[in-house]
């Protein structure tokens, strides 16, 4: 309790100085040459792609490096008003999962692919961390391609981290909970007894990227806070950080900071997957939800699925293993050799490093302090490699520089500390603005890191932009770690909360992105290829719009005949075969969001009028000179009106549909 209340006092004192004057040198703390290294010229581009988490907000931005250029915000978990992603027929099974729509989540870490431990610029991971989900978006596109739900699971934060090869997306378990096939209408005081943690192990198709759930692991009932494939030798094994070793559920900033030492948990997800094929495990009855886009129908799909299967700690016995570490850790790093693993203990004021050969030699030695809940524990000694002394208050995140050195993020003290991985030496330290949590070095937790800069992204920006009232914008701050010294280049706010981010050479994406989606490819159910296709069908109440749209008018764009209480689907196929010409729709008082098409797609928005009138229909993104002239008009008739449905473009004879045509389907 000592050593958390000295912890606390230093937190009160950091924070205190934060909320007071502003600190001195804040002005000139960036490098003379900083505007140099971070310009940018007019016409040309960034050298890298940076990912950045959303943290609240639930979606995943684009940002250009070195510049600090926000490029896009690319929706994933949360419905998005600018493009209708979560609003269109099309994008809502996206967000479907077990318990209904949910528009919304917290997302907190991102994965690039890898091929042979170094990123390929494919495909991109990102996780859910409220309504347990992981995400693949595609890089071609700049769209979420996928979504998986995972059963068994809450609080989904250890997530979504790679093994080298791309070969599984690992995913533990926060909160510790009563598995789906228990009944989890129990005491929340029977924790010890019923709560478990669960790691999901999810397949990825190497060739396409379609996901599945393989196998999960029942682990003990504690909290799995971050974790990290190994590389090379340590290849076939995960480990992730672990806390609450106390199983509290009351209080836990107290009761769960009692033990001197936590856990890395080390899993040999080779073995655990040949143990799974085998048929080791049970399978457990439970429901979760499998999204998929399809981009040749331009739509998503949302299946339920019912089963899992679930490895015990028996199944795990030799496969699975505690590693001692200091008290509540966060980050869990590999080196770029995958001979290291750093645990931060963020109550700590050191960093341990263990040895993957050590870690080996002492499974193979039976080197072990005892059991937790079945799980072997290594003796901390036996681990370790070392432990990097003194080198600042609250050690959350490390990433490597591919020269030898890592480089630790530091919430308290607020700054970012460099270190040499071999004889554990502070080499470098400077200030951040203010309490950094993650950081963020271009292929920094892969094999091949590419070293020029790292990240900061931080918590507290107190006097660093103009005031947006009380809540601050939240940032994130470039240093240059080409030279001895790192330096301060840039900052730059940021959405959200910044958690993890992801970087990498544009190159790597640019060379495979899609410009525009073929017409003559398009096999959406609704598709309407030319102006000479577009119509207006009634069946029942539903009202299916063919509509399209080039610059600058829709076809038809005038349709009467609507009645009241009407379901009216806006089929809408942007015919343009050019890069970056998307077109928009809205209509008068429609309760949902505007589309965003691109070029050679088609996007359905659905229109329940509750009141007759006239109602303008236009194109919401600019589009050429005359995209003011892109509009028409809807009529809508009180219902139960005779007033025939008719659809036109030009003022050419109405398209009116006769009683034998009522009805008819495309």
């Amino acid at each position: 309790m000592k050593s958390l209340k000295l912890f606390g006092l230093s937190t009160v004192i950091a924070l205190s100085a934060l909320t007071g004057c502003k600190p001195k040198g804040t002005e000139t703390a960036v490098s003379g040459d900083a505007a140099e290294k971070v310009y940018v010229a007019p016409g040309k581009y960034d050298e890298f792609y940076n990912f950045v988490s959303g943290g609240f907000n639930g979606q995943v931005n684009v940002y250009g490096l070195p510049s600090g250029r926000l490029l896009k915000v690319l929706p994933v978990f949360a419905v998005n008003p600018e493009n209708g992603y979560g609003f269109s027929e099309e994008t809502k099974p996206m967000l479907q999962t077990s318990h209904g729509f949910i528009p919304w989540d917290d997302q907190h870490h991102l994965a690039l692919s890898q091929t042979n431990g170094e990123v390929d610029g494919r495909w991109l991971f990102a996780n859910a961390n409220n309504t347990p989900r992981v995400a693949r978006l595609d890089l071609k596109t700049f769209k979420t391609a996928e979504i998986i739900e995972l059963p068994n699971s809450a609080g989904n934060h250890s997530s979504p981290f790679l093994t080298e090869n791309t070969e599984f997306v690992v995913a533990g378990t926060r909160f510790a909970v009563p598995t789906d096939d228990k009944n989890g209408d129990v005491p929340i005081n029977t924790f010890k007894e019923n709560f478990k943690g669960v790691i999901s192990f999810i397949g990825v198709n190497k060739e396409s990227g379609d996901m599945d759930i393989s196998f999960q692991i029942e682990a003990p009932g504690i909290n799995f806070d971050l974790s990290h494939a190994g590389k090379g030798k340590s290849g076939d094994w995960f480990f992730f950080s672990c806390y609450n070793s106390e199983k509290a559920n009351t209080l836990l900033e107290v009761n769960a900071s009692q033990n001197d030492k936590d856990f890395i948990m080390a899993v040999n997800w080779k073995k655990a997957a040949e143990l799974a094929k085998s048929g080791k495990g049970r399978k457990v009855a439970t429901e979760y939800v499998h999204n998929k886009w399809n981009e040749s129908t331009h739509s998503a799909t949302s299946t339920v699925k019912k089963e899992v299967l679930v490895l015990s700690v028996e199944d795990m016995k030799d496969a699975m293993y505690f590693i001692p570490c200091p008290k509540s850790p966060h980050g869990c790093d590999v080196d770029p050799t995958g001979e290291y693993i750093v645990g931060s203990g963020k109550l700590a004021a050191l960093i341990p490093v263990f040895s993957f050969t050590k870690i080996q030699k002492a499974i193979a030695d039976k080197a072990f302090s005892g059991e937790y809940d079945g799980v072997k524990v290594i003796k901390y000694e036996a681990a370790l490699y070392g432990e990097v002394q003194k080198p600042g208050l609250g050690p959350l995140h490390t990433e490597f520089d591919g020269q030898g050195n890592a480089i630790t993020s530091m919430f308290v003290s607020s700054e970012l500390v460099r270190w040499n991985i071999k004889d554990l030496k502070v080499i470098d330290r400077v200030p951040t603005y203010y309490s950094t949590g993650h950081l963020m070095i271009p292929g920094g937790d892969s094999k091949k890191p590419f070293g020029k800069y790292v990240v900061a992204y931080n918590k507290i920006t107190k006097d660093r932009y103009l005031p947006t009232g009380p809540e601050l914008a939240q940032s994130a701050q470039l240093f240059d770690i080409t030279g001895d010294k790192m330096k301060l280049l840039l900052d730059f706010p940021t959405f959200g909360e910044p958690h993890y981010a992801q970087a990498l050479p544009a190159a790597l994406i640019s060379k495979n992105q899609v410009k525009f989606f073929k017409i003559d490819d398009n096999k959406h159910a609704y598709v309407t290829k030319g102006e000479a296709e577009s119509k207006v069908v009634r069946e029942g109440n539903k009202i299916h719009v063919y509509m399209t749209s080039i610059r600058s008018h829709f076809a038809p764009d005038n349709i009467e005949g609507i009645k009241v209480g009407d379901e009216v689907y806006f089929h809408v196929t942007n015919l343009e075969q050019d890069w970056d010409v998307p077109h928009g729709f809205a209509i008068k008082g429609n309760e949902n969001a505007e589309l965003l098409i691109m070029p050679g797609e088609t996007c359905t928005l659905k229109w329940v009028p509750k009141k007759a009138g006239m109602y303008p229909m236009y194109c919401t993104d600019f589009c050429s000179a005359l995209h003011q002239e892109m509009q028409g008009y809807v009529r809508v008739s009180p219902a139960g009106s005779s007033t025939p449905l008719t659809y036109s473009l030009n003022n050419k004879k109405d398209n009116a549909q006769s009683p034998v045509k009522q009805g008819v389907t495309k």
